[in-house]
């Protein structure tokens, strides 16, 4: 049978699910069989858009025989296809699908990577959806209590906020890193995070909003004792100070080499505009919150 045309047992497999005066029931044990095996034949000669749809079809196959795992499978297969033909909006229904139905079986991880695996596929394609998804797989992991599993999703999500320009979301991801690798405490990954979220502050010319981070940060007794906190209270030093080679030399230090690469090619770049106008900005920001809290 697996040697036949995959379209005449596409057909076949079509009939035993079609209800008619001489089938009262259909036969999906049998139908789902030759479902994956048209799928296999159609994959192996390259028809790509015909063997996704024979993996719907048996994923279909394997929720009607109760068997969501396999579902799943075939789901994600369909959804490899997708990929290759460059069907994005299926790639991202496929793997969802997919997702909940391995959540069906009780398993979040496989769950999580579905959503991990759309999110790779999109990023070039669909940056803002791959976002999205992969702060869904997080999601997942989060609440099965596997936060340590999530930390390459994060990071993940940050770069791609980080090539958007959209650093505040970028730095916000990182920070949300932190806490997770808190919660395992995995403290090098959680202090390389909140450096990581300073430095990309610093890019974005927000000298006010990296201090703040910074402070926020210094609050953790990890953070407060670690390589990176040092490194971070240079660099902030050095922008107080308006000393641009303090800023590229510190921007050099090993400290900032075992971060991301992504972070990394940022720090290089410091400073990325007027020194002396950020810290009259960040000095007139300091002023302007002492009036308000002047009751006088």
């Amino acid at each position: 049978m697996s040697s036949s045309d995959p379209n005449k047992l596409i057909s076949k497999a079509d009939k035993l699910t079609k209800l008619s005066l001489t089938r009262w029931s259909a036969d999906w044990k049998s139908a789902t069989l030759l479902y994956e095996q048209a799928a296999n034949g159609f994959r192996v000669s390259k028809d790509y858009e015909k063997a996704k749809l024979a993996f719907e079809k048996a994923s279909k196959g394997q929720e009607m025989l109760a068997s969501p795992w396999d579902a799943a499978k075939h789901m994600e297969s369909a959804a490899a296809l997708a990929k290759e033909l460059r069907n994005w909006t299926e790639v991202i229904d496929f793997y969802r699908r997919a997702s909940e139905l391995y959540m069906q079986c009780d398993r979040p991880q496989p769950a999580s990577d579905s959503l991990a695996k759309a999110a790779r596929a999109l990023e070039d394609a669909l940056p803002d959806d791959a976002v999205q998804l992969y702060t869904d797989a997080c999601v997942i992991l989060e609440d099965d209590g596997k936060e340590q599993m999530a930390f390459d999703l994060y990071r993940a999500a940050a770069s791609i906020y980080v090539k958007l320009e959209k650093f505040t979301d970028a730095a916000t991801f990182l920070l949300r890193l932190g806490l997770a690798a808190d919660k395992c405490n995995a403290r090098n990954s959680q202090c390389k995070a909140y450096l990581s979220a300073i430095i990309v502050y610093l890019y974005a010319h927000d000298l006010k909003q990296a201090e703040k981070c910074y402070n926020d940060c210094s609050q953790i007794d990890a953070f407060l004792r670690s390589d990176q906190n040092r490194c971070a209270s240079k660099l902030l030093s050095a922008y107080t100070e308006g000393d641009v080679e303090e800023i590229k030399r510190v921007a050099q230090s090993s400290t900032i080499s075992n971060l991301e690469n992504v972070i990394i090619k940022l720090a290089r770049k410091l400073p990325t505009g007027d020194v002396a106008e950020l810290k009259e900005e960040a000095a007139k920001g300091e002023e302007e919150a002492l009036d308000e809290n002047d009751l006088t």
